[in-house]
């Protein structure tokens, strides 16, 4: 309520979530060895987002061009182009955006044990990642995608100390897990809060869904 007695409009959500059901209970040997069973799943993704780097020597043995991509990067550039020269988001082009950045999340949940299921390329799962379709006449700036990566470093910033935080905080909960078949809640919250923090960020700054600046937040 404000000082008038009118209620208060709650804030609109963010449009970029994310939310990880927690686990009751975890398989102690499928954590034990979890950097090994995420290997096949993280080659697929690795396929889908890596990029091939190609070196270009002159006839004295001197690089004269080095060029690398990947669908993220095309992506980003792609998008860019599209919204400064066509003010445009293609629907199916957000789309796959979409799924892409699920399958990723899952395959990021797994390994970092917030889940036992394995990643499916398909299924949403027990990791639930939503983005908003920008409508891009009335939501997006055209000219601002030039300078998010710019306006994010201070979130870029924060985020590298809280990843190094979530690191240590996978450990403990590798250790958890093991002895107890849990991992502790105050842990799987803190983890899931980076990731949702890096999503947010993402979707700003990379994926260019939104316009609206990332709160610094874990929640």
């Amino acid at each position: 309520m404000t000082e008038t007695g009118a209620p208060v409009s709650p804030s609109p959500q963010f449009p970029a979530r994310l939310q990880v059901d927690y686990p009751q209970s975890l398989d102690r040997v499928t954590t034990a060895f979890r950097l090994i069973l995420v290997i096949p799943i993280a080659v697929v993704i690795g396929v889908l987002t890596s990029g091939a780097t190609k070196t270009v020597y002159d006839q004295s043995g001197n690089v004269v061009a080095t060029s690398s991509g990947g669908i993220g990067t095309g992506l980003f550039l792609a998008t860019v182009l599209m919204i400064l020269f066509r003010k445009r988001y293609p629907r199916w082009w957000f789309d796959f955006v979409l799924e892409l950045a699920r399958f990723g999340a899952r395959v990021g949940a797994y390994v970092v044990l917030l889940t036992d299921t394995y990643p499916s390329t398909v299924e949403e799962q027990s990791v639930h990642l939503q983005l908003d379709y920008p409508d891009v006449e009335r939501d997006l700036n055209r000219g601002l995608p030039l300078v998010k990566w710019l306006l994010a470093i201070p979130h870029f910033i924060v985020l590298f100390f809280l990843s190094i935080g979530a690191f240590f905080a996978v450990v403990i909960a590798w250790f958890a897990i093991l002895f107890t078949g849990r991992y502790p809640q105050g842990l799987f919250d803190f983890v899931v809060g980076v990731g949702r923090w890096w999503l947010r960020v993402e979707a700003y700054a990379l994926l260019l869904v939104t316009d609206r600046y990332p709160p610094f937040s874990l929640t």
